[in-house]
């Protein structure tokens, strides 16, 4: 009897043992696949706080447990499953499927970017956003985590890849951790970036003069970090979208436009020695970025011409 008990614990330690192997594996595998998506969350750490910009303080931290809660819901409940499916079954699909999500994304940046061009974005921010009501929060919203989908997907094909030779049930627990820990890194660094300013305020109604220094500098710096955020989460859109679009053709058959953005990044850091690296990244985001534009430029075109199009047929 006791033979047979310290077997069965024996057994028991073994299948422990490689329980704890596994779950180290995977949790090795996930950090793998999030640093290969670093660039996107980035983007997505970036692109975010515009849609919190102008609501009253109370309401940005719920704003953006909102996007946060929809962040997720897109990654587990939407991409993982379908991600899954795909890459068992028409592992070819996944490119044609990303490409419209960067096509979406270039036309967003690129209409964003009418509006700051013409003026309309003035017009429409004018108003404190707070003041717009409750459905001008359900739609930024709505906008965030429409946006969030297409970075969220590609987060988790860049993933996915990376763990492609894995067996099914690892690849799923990988991207479940890779989907918990990078909602959980890009909104927590958003919440920070929103609520730095009243941690500014009370900072500086502090009796130390030096957090009373930095207070104020944080009180003073953040509308313009935001202000730069925006713009930076407006270009992230167009280069993120133009990268989308470049890779898929290439990864299609078209290997022109990508072989010409490497030929330019050549080009340019050939000889910079240690600064290569940054120089090439720095090519290869400007030729996405002014790939997403051009592209972006001509759905919206398209978009603004059918309306006037139908208008027009129906006063005929």
């Amino acid at each position: 009897m006791a033979g047979g008990l310290a077997a069965l614990l024996d057994d028991v330690a073994a299948l422990a043992k490689l329980a704890a192997a596994s779950v180290d594996d995977i949790g090795a595998a996930a950090g793998r696949a999030s640093a290969k998506a670093v660039g996107v969350v980035i983007d997505d750490t970036a692109v975010t706080p515009r849609y919190v910009h102008g609501f009253t303080a109370d309401r940005e931290l719920p704003i953006i447990k909102r996007i946060a809660a929809g962040s997720l819901r897109n990654k587990l409940l939407f991409i993982l499953p379908a991600a899954l499916l795909l890459s068992t079954f028409i592992p070819w699909l996944l490119t044609p499927i990303l490409m419209l999500g960067g096509l979406y994304l270039s036309y967003e940046g690129a209409e964003k970017l009418l509006e700051y061009v013409t003026g309309r974005h003035k017009k429409e921010t004018a108003q404190p956003a707070a003041a717009l009501g409750e459905d001008h929060e359900k739609t930024m919203v709505s906008g965030a985590v429409r946006t969030d989908f297409i970075l969220s997907a590609e987060i988790m094909v860049i993933a996915l890849n990376e763990v492609a030779d894995e067996p099914v049930l690892n690849r799923a627990l990988i991207l479940i951790v890779v989907a918990l820990g990078i909602t959980a890194l890009v909104y927590g660094v958003v919440a920070l970036i929103v609520k730095m300013d009243d941690i500014g305020l009370r900072l500086a109604g502090r009796e130390s003069g030096a957090s009373q220094g930095v207070g104020r500098f944080l009180v003073r710096a953040m509308p313009k970090v935001m202000a730069v955020l925006s713009v930076v989460g407006l270009v992230a859109m167009l280069w993120v979208g133009g990268h989308i679009l470049l890779v898929g053709v290439d990864e299609l058959g078209w290997h022109g436009p990508y072989a010409l953005v490497h030929h330019l990044e050549a080009a340019v850091a050939g000889g910079l020695g240690a600064l290569s690296g940054a120089v090439t990244w720095l090519v290869n985001t400007l030729a996405s970025a002014v790939i997403g534009l051009v592209v972006g430029a001509v759905v919206v075109a398209v978009m603004h011409l059918v309306p006037r199009r139908k208008t027009s047929g129906a006063h005929h």
